[in-house]
């Protein structure tokens, strides 16, 4: 019996924008993309809690394995924060313990904002998937006990009000655009903000607006990707697996030369490097080069020294160069 391929069913390479809903969590997703297109090989770009929405990159086929080079990418997100009262998990899932005092008014919460701009440290949520001592956090504090969380270094660069609803004058509530660092827990954020102004606080709702390169008016609804996906149109939905990394230099590599890259060989540069960086300093080493063959297909990331090219992610193989 032969080997079974790793990446066996429909090869479909490629990232989709999803619009996550809230309540599903984002296991769930990639589990109805997996059994909509038969796809095993499937990942995301950036966990979004349950009741959390919006974008969410999901990466597929031989895409799964770009995912590095998005861990980095800034979020935005529109946030509600609600004041006079503070919760378990930070957000609205949480058991809720009433503030003493009256909640903050609005000037005071839009004066406090600046003190969370730029780089900051912020401890992340009991209830967070950190590991604390070989578990994570949410499984200790779940089991009654306070986990010891150490700060981490984060950046807030954009930080706005741009709504205030006191329906509730009892629990008043703060629109928020913030846009920070990967690692930023908007939870933490709104926690914070409450405390500083001597008021519990807590996350009502969230959705993400951008993840990198990707964002919400580009996203596609899970309702909308069931039919496409049912239908077999996944191909029509897909973005390249380097969609969102312009900013990295690229080579083109000429037909002669693919099915080297694809044995994973050192080949020389033959072609011109385009980018925003000097093709000159690329070629006296790079570590994350596009290479794209003569159809502008990408079939290796590669890191470059001393004219050469040196495949580290390889996503053709012989057969493919054979058979095209």
């Amino acid at each position: 019996m032969g080997r079974r391929r790793r990446d066996s069913g429909p090869r479909i390479d490629g990232i989709l924008n999803v619009a996550k809903p809230a309540g599903p969590t984002s296991h769930d997703i990639i589990d109805t993309i997996r059994r909509l297109t038969g796809v095993r090989r499937v990942g995301h770009g950036g966990t979004l809690d349950p009741f959390a929405m919006g974008v969410l990159p999901v990466f597929m086929g031989r895409a799964t394995r770009m995912v590095d080079y998005h861990r980095g990418d800034d979020k935005a997100y529109r946030a509600s924060v609600v004041f006079g009262a503070s919760s378990t998990t930070d957000d609205i899932d949480g058991e809720m313990t009433p503030a003493d005092g009256p909640p903050p008014e609005r000037a005071a919460v839009e004066a406090a904002l600046s003190a969370f701009l730029g780089p900051l440290e912020q401890v992340p949520p009991d209830h967070s998937a950190v590991h604390v001592g070989g578990k994570r956090a949410y499984e200790l504090a779940r089991g009654g006990e306070k986990p010891e969380l150490t700060a981490r270094s984060v950046t807030i660069h954009g930080l706005e009000m741009t709504g205030w609803d006191t329906t509730d004058p009892e629990r008043p509530m703060a629109e928020l655009e913030v846009r920070c660092s990967a690692g930023t827990y908007i939870r933490s954020l709104a926690r914070d903000l409450g405390r500083r102004l001597g008021s519990g606080a807590y996350l009502g709702a969230l959705t993400r607006t951008a993840s990198g390169p990707f964002t919400l008016d580009d996203a596609h609804t899970l309702e909308h990707l069931r039919g496409e996906l049912a239908a077999g149109r996944a191909q029509a939905l897909l973005l390249a697996p380097d969609a969102g990394l312009d900013h990295l230099p690229m080579v083109r590599i000429p037909d002669r030369d693919l099915e080297g890259i694809a044995r994973g060989q050192i080949i020389r540069v033959r072609g011109e490097i385009a980018g925003p960086v000097d093709p000159a300093g690329v070629l006296g080493g790079a570590d994350h080069v596009r290479a794209i063959d003569e159809r502008g297909r990408l079939v290796a990331m590669v890191h470059t020294r001393d004219g050469r090219l040196y495949p580290d992610k390889v996503f053709i193989t012989p057969e493919d160069v054979r058979s095209a």
